[in-house]
């Protein structure tokens, strides 16, 4: 199976460690053996070898602080799209950087490579969130995969698990923490220290960005919320169709007083049918100390199912990291080369 990486940033990085680290895994229990056949990224260079590429030393190199393609043969000059068509790649690997508001580049990176005859492995939030709908029918004619497990909870498996271990069940709702920055910020406040120390903490640790507003104002958990509407509940929205409100009016003393009456505030993704409606919303909750979502703490991500079959089920793990989401672009792999 050819493989072609665009972006090769945190989460790439991520995904080629865990090929090299498992391969004779790979190749003894699923019977899968791939083959790295191009990389393209804006900052780290571009390399394309139809025959294959080196992909530890691409590693090495990035490592090293170094451009993938200097004193290489294999340096590529072009853009990803350019190289989606040249490469003659089986699978894209996306996992640029995400753009709520337009999806780019992304989708057409993703629209491209299925184009192309290509499956589609991707982490990012924006083609799914946006145009899902059109991105699922257009594998369909193409007779190709589009999958995305990396996008609601990392590597924690979420999508697939509704898919298919939930087959047969009515999902009625789901809500969770989808967010762990919001999640180890609220936890710290519990602790006693207030929200711009807090925040502090959380950019200290990488896990907030120097302008935070993605997850401090919801919007990150908003797209991942959209991404279930749509691929659970059949909406056809959009993120900001939905009420959103992020944590940043949350108080210690707030924290406090909820915890004094037994509750707890989370920043909780949720999603139901209400008769023929798809609704969603992201905003804090107090959720009651003795629900599995209150005992969730720092950069931990859940999310709780309820079902006509099982009742509640809860799913609980990170929800960010290198090899996490690395890890998730690898279960979508393994689905392709097994079906």
């Amino acid at each position: 199976m050819k493989l072609l990486f665009v972006g090769f940033g945190t989460v790439g990085q991520g995904l080629a460690e865990l090929i090299l680290e498992k391969e004779e895994q790979l190749k003894n229990d699923f019977g899968l053996k791939y083959s790295v056949v191009g990389i393209s990224d804006e900052l780290k260079g571009s390399l394309l070898n139809t025959n294959g590429l080196d992909l530890q030393r691409a590693l090495e190199s990035v490592k090293a602080g170094k451009k993938i393609s200097d004193d290489s043969d294999d340096s590529f000059d072009g853009d990803a799209l350019k190289m989606i068509r040249q490469s003659g790649a089986d699978v894209m690997l996306e996992a640029t950087y995400t753009d709520i508001k337009t999806g780019e580049p992304a989708v057409s990176h993703v629209r491209e490579a299925l184009e192309q005859g290509q499956h589609v492995v991707t982490t990012n939030k924006g083609p799914v969130a946006l145009f899902y709908k059109d991105l699922a029918e257009l594998a369909r004619q193409k007779k190709k995969r589009f999958l995305f497990e990396g996008t609601v909870m990392s590597g924690t498996p979420v999508l697939n698990f509704i898919r298919e271990t939930l087959a047969g069940s009515k999902v009625q709702e789901i809500k969770g923490i989808l967010n762990g920055t919001t999640n180890y910020i609220l936890t710290r406040m519990e602790e006693g220290l207030s929200y711009d120390e807090a925040l502090d903490k959380a950019q200290e640790l990488g896990y907030a960005e120097a302008v935070p507003d993605a997850d401090v104002l919801g919007w990150d958990a908003l797209a991942k919320v959209c991404i279930l509407a749509k691929v659970v509940f059949g909406a056809d929205s959009k993120p900001f169709d939905y009420p959103c409100e992020g944590i940043t009016g949350i108080t210690a003393s707030a924290i406090a007083d909820a915890r004094n009456r037994g509750k707890r505030f989370k920043l909780i993704g949720k999603v139901w049918k209400e008769r023929n409606y798809v609704k969603a919303s992201v905003g804090p909750e107090e959720i009651d100390l003795t629900h599995p979502l209150a005992g969730v703490m720092g950069a931990t991500n859940a999310l709780t199912v309820s079902t006509d079959t099982l009742g509640d089920v809860t799913v609980i793990g990170p929800g960010a990291g290198k090899k996490e989401t690395g890890f998730s672009m690898l279960i979508d792999l393994i689905t392709i080369g097994n079906k």
